[in-house]
């Protein structure tokens, strides 16, 4: 497999990871978690674990996901916050709700919501 390394800042060092990476989702699209109560907007993605040695180590060991696999980047909400998630492409589902996710940094990312998903602002796309 061809392979490429890229630097994460999360981890503060140098990432390998497969040239080509086959995700689910794509930025803009609206997905909750499998198992907890929440859901998000992708706004990055990675195409292996590229976050901190600390982070991946407080996950316990029985739900620790597979490093080689894409992670996202979601601006995050639940019934009580908002926040910026980090989570394996396993622990993701399409959401059934449909609706838009209300984070405040959405509208500084994003242009407009249309069939369940966002459409990233020109001015950050490449």
């Amino acid at each position: 497999m061809d392979r490429a390394q890229f630097y994460s800042p999360q981890a503060g060092r140098r990432i390998e990871a497969p040239r080509h990476a086959r995700t689910r989702f794509a930025i803009g699209d609206v997905v909750r978690h499998r198992t907890l109560d929440f859901r998000g907007v992708v706004f990055d993605i990675d195409p292996v674990f590229a976050n901190s040695e600390e982070w991946y180590e407080a996950i316990p060991h029985e739900l620790r996901p597979n490093r080689e696999q894409p992670f996202y980047h979601l601006l995050a909400e639940n019934e009580e916050s908002v926040y910026v998630a980090y989570v394996s492409q396993q622990n993701l589902l399409e959401d059934s709700a449909g609706g838009p996710v209300d984070h405040p940094t959405v509208p500084q990312l994003f242009e407009t919501f249309a069939a369940g998903r966002y459409r990233m602002r020109r001015s950050l796309t490449h």
